[in-house]
């Protein structure tokens, strides 16, 4: 039986722990070869095992998204090698301080917006190239609910979150006219290090885990999937289009 992302090459940003890992795993047990990008050397090497063992394949890249040069070169040296980018999951984010936003440091606000928004914006600049060559190309930029609900403290998050939507429904439309596809994803709260971080009190055990959402990637990756410029809200279980202005 063929496999859903049999012969794809995918690339996963943040794939050494947590929503990143987990996808990676399932792609590659799906059939894709992954591009495993992450800070750490060491927890990418134990990704590379995981995914060796379960018959899959592998290429590590120990990069940080904010190293604009590093992420320039990604696309030429992808196009060398295998002359597309089937996939992109665009995972890597940071929490940044959860403070009133008058108490929000710059110094914090250009961190939270250079990984979470810049680096995607290079990752496209870098990539697009790629993702066209596909016959089926497939991005998906995680989001999060703090994109919609605008709580307190949460300033620089929400709004680093809100302006990835933007990115994703622009690539959407740039993209239309092509096989690819855009997806947002909300991955709603799960058992991750940045929700513990973010809601120390709360129990682990009552949250879903990034397995449980890595199936859905899988599907949103695939050849198959037909939605652009929408998000899928996995608390929800559905894809939803964003409202747009009269």
């Amino acid at each position: 039986m063929t496999k859903p992302l049999e012969g794809r090459v995918a690339l996963v940003t943040g794939a050494s722990r947590g929503i990143g890992r987990a996808a990676a795993l399932a792609f590659a047990n799906a059939g894709a070869h992954v591009v495993a990008l992450a800070r750490t050397t060491g927890a990418l090497e134990e990704l590379d095992d995981e995914i060796r063992a379960l018959g899959g394949t592998s290429t590590l890249v120990p990069l940080d998204l904010s190293d604009a040069g590093g992420l320039e070169k990604l696309g030429p040296a992808l196009m060398e090698r295998w002359g597309k980018l089937d996939i992109l999951l665009a995972n890597a984010g940071v929490l940044g301080s959860l403070t009133p936003l008058g108490h929000a440091t710059e110094a914090d606000w250009a961190k939270v917006m250079d990984i979470n928004v810049t680096a995607n914006l290079r990752l496209i600049k870098s990539l697009d190239v790629a993702l066209r060559a596909s016959d089926a190309g497939r991005v998906i930029l995680l989001s999060s609910g703090a994109a919609h609900k605008c709580l307190a403290y949460w300033g620089p998050y929400s709004i680093s979150k809100a302006a990835v939507e933007a990115l994703g429904r622009t690539y959407a439309a740039e993209t239309a006219t092509t096989p690819m596809k855009v997806m947002l994803v909300n991955p709603g709260p799960l058992r991750t290090r940045m929700r513990a971080e973010a809601m120390p009190g709360e129990d682990p055990q009552t949250l879903r885990t990034p397995e449980d959402l890595a199936p859905h990637l899988v599907e949103i990756a695939s050849p198959s999937w037909t939605e652009s410029g929408k998000i899928f809200d996995f608390p929800q279980g559905k894809v939803l289009t964003p409202q747009m202005p009269v």
